[in-house]
């Protein structure tokens, strides 16, 4: 699926998804879902709509200067934003990286309707046509059942020698380790 442009922002289309450029009326909902406890739940904290707001121009920051980055995940049905789906490369070392890595978080609401797959798998589309990228990696902690099984809907594949303590996570947390999915177009 190629990107399509509307009013110059940078675009995919699914059949239920826009994945767009960030909107000035996003940031509300976006530091919201940040501070859900239920969204978090695989994360060492919740984000204040500061450091969620940093974030956004961190993300801004990185299309400037990669081409691709986390875009906004807009449902065509309500015109709500449904959270974000997108690619970055991660700040951190690890023996996977340098990488990209793609990422997806949705609110509560949205869950259970194979929305994170329908646009993941159309921008690991366009990471494969566009960027031509070889390959494309996916992290979790290993309790996080449902982004894995993303993951395996999405054709990624796991070996557990790449499995890995998460760098950022503190010794000893609960949620260090982490299982690491590899996806490369066919």
């Amino acid at each position: 699926m190629r990107p399509q442009a509307r009013d110059t922002e940078r675009m995919l289309e699914t059949p239920r998804l826009l994945l767009r450029d960030w909107r000035a009326a996003d940031v509300a909902p976006f530091a919201a879902l940040y501070a859900d406890p239920e969204v978090m739940r695989y994360f060492p904290a919740l984000l204040s709509a500061a450091e969620t707001e940093a974030m956004l121009e961190r993300n801004r920051l990185h299309f400037a200067r990669h081409g691709f980055g986390f875009w906004a995940a807009e449902a065509k049905e309500t015109g709500e934003l449904a959270g974000f789906i997108g690619l970055g490369i991660p700040s951190f070392e690890a023996h996977f990286t340098p990488c990209v890595e793609i990422r997806w978080r949705l609110a509560p609401r949205f869950w259970n309707r194979g929305l994170a797959t329908e646009g993941a798998a159309a921008l690991l589309g366009w990471a494969a046509e566009v960027l031509r990228l070889e390959e494309v990696v996916a992290f979790t902690a290993v309790e996080n059942r449902a982004s894995r099984r993303v993951m395996e809907k999405l054709g990624m594949t796991r070996d557990e020698a790449d499995d890995f303590d998460h760098p950022r996570v503190p010794a000893g947390h609960p949620l260090q380790r982490h299982v690491l999915y590899r996806w490369r177009p066919r």
